[in-house]
């Protein structure tokens, strides 16, 4: 399963638009937050399936986290503005375990990580219009197939 995994997209419809070529071709998209209604219009543009939350920018009336199964791994969504991400990872991972899941995907920092600890995964796509700590707008594909997990960064 192709998934592409995006946060922190702000609304710059020049930056999203940047994005949906690689989105066309995916399974699965994944939002992380800030802004909601983005997914929305990614969605009108590539008609693949998302699964988004919102973020401390948004104020819709929408799920803050998600839990949810994808080629039998646990995936933990959030904006991560709640575990204090921008401050470290401490509080996501302890959340992470809590809930037993093996995929954690999370914005709010703009700056893109692909960690893995205690065999968990931790993604951060960064931000497609607006990166922080880096030189480059990016986002992720996440390839899963027979229990493999691929990451490829996208660099807009």
């Amino acid at each position: 399963m192709k998934v592409g995994i995006l946060s922190d997209t702000h609304s710059i419809k020049e930056c999203i638009d940047k994005t949906i070529p690689y989105l066309k071709e995916c399974d699965l998209i994944i939002h992380a937050g800030d802004n909601f209604e983005d997914s929305k219009y990614i969605h009108s543009m590539t008609r693949v399936g998302i699964m988004a939350v919102k973020g401390n920018c948004d104020f819709d009336n929408v799920e803050d986290e998600l839990l949810f199964d994808i080629e039998d791994k646990l995936i933990f969504l959030c904006h991560g503005d709640k575990y204090d991400v921008k401050y470290g990872l401490d509080k996501i991972e302890a959340k992470a375990k809590s809930e037993g899941a093996d995929i954690v995907i999370f914005g709010h920092s703009h700056t893109p990580l692909n960690l893995e600890k205690d065999n968990i995964l931790y993604l951060n796509p960064g931000s497609t219009s607006l990166p922080r700590g880096v030189e480059y707008k990016s986002f992720y594909i996440m390839n899963l197939e027979n229990n493999n997990i691929k990451i490829e960064q996208i660099r807009l």
